[in-house]
């Protein structure tokens, strides 16, 4: 019998008024893989993240993730049942330091509630002493420790990325979704991020981004996935898609173009 995807998209569309910003779009994901979205501006990528994630109910279809159907759940159950995504934006609070950033990011999982902080109930304590912790696990994991008490505002735009990353994985995430990881930052940079990815997949974190600098996306992902329009037009291997002639005329262009 065939292992069950870990994220099952059927006939999934989104429309505002007349435009259909994701149409009919079927997919699956499987755990311990490296999955990419690709095509043009305006091709629904982002919308596509943002159905996955909660953000906004989808006009028809199914979203299903191991197996349960989460087709418009909030976005913080979503994230409680295990996915967690970052922003083409990088979006933390920057007065803050690195650390505070990363503890708001597992309190995801803590039960503690108002009555709690008013007599500073020892489950209160405890919990806090888990997120200080698991905020420094996952600020080791993307080597940022040396900047854990460093302010948002004082970093570099990679560094930020990284406490992207670091925020997401401090809710124990079992999929996490990156909004376009690479933009902004230099090659060298990307290769550093590119590693980053596989390490957390390599720790049993799986991962779909959408991403346009080709070059990376050659050579990460597993399986590829090309919107257009709103709808898919091609899925398979780097390889496959490199090479499919409905893809290069909608996107990818010569193969110098690819290559570049």
């Amino acid at each position: 019998m065939a292992e069950q995807p870990l994220l099952k998209i059927s006939n999934l569309t989104k429309r505002f008024g007349g435009l259909a910003a994701v149409n009919d779009v079927s997919v699956t994901f499987e755990a311990g893989k490296i999955n990419a979205i690709i095509g043009p501006n305006g091709a629904g990528k982002t919308t596509f993240f943002n159905l996955v994630a909660g953000a906004m109910p989808p006009s028809d279809g199914t979203i299903e993730f191991q197996g349960m159907d989460v087709t418009g759940m909030s976005p913080d159950r979503i994230a409680r049942l295990g996915i967690a995504r970052t922003f083409q934006t990088t979006m933390l609070f920057e007065q803050s330091t690195v650390l505070d950033n990363l503890i708001v990011g597992h309190r995801l999982r803590t039960q503690s509630r108002l009555w709690d902080v008013i007599i500073n109930s020892k489950r209160l304590r405890d919990e806090e002493k888990k997120c200080r912790a698991r905020a420094a696990e996952v600020l080791d994991f993307v080597g940022l420790s040396h900047l854990a008490n460093r302010f948002i505002l004082d970093i570099s735009q990679e560094e930020r990325k990284r406490v992207a990353f670091a925020l997401a994985m401090a809710t124990d995430p079992e999929l996490v979704l990156l909004d376009e990881p690479a933009g902004g930052i230099n090659p060298e940079e990307t290769e550093n991020l590119a590693s980053l990815i596989r390490k957390m997949v390599r720790h049993g974190i799986s991962v779909c981004l959408i991403e346009h600098k080709m070059d990376m996306i050659m050579s990460l992902a597993d399986k590829i996935m090309v919107l257009d329009h709103g709808e898919k037009i091609a899925e398979g291997t780097p390889e496959q898609i490199k090479n499919d002639p409905v893809v290069i005329e909608a996107y990818l262009g010569s193969d110098e173009d690819v290559e570049a």
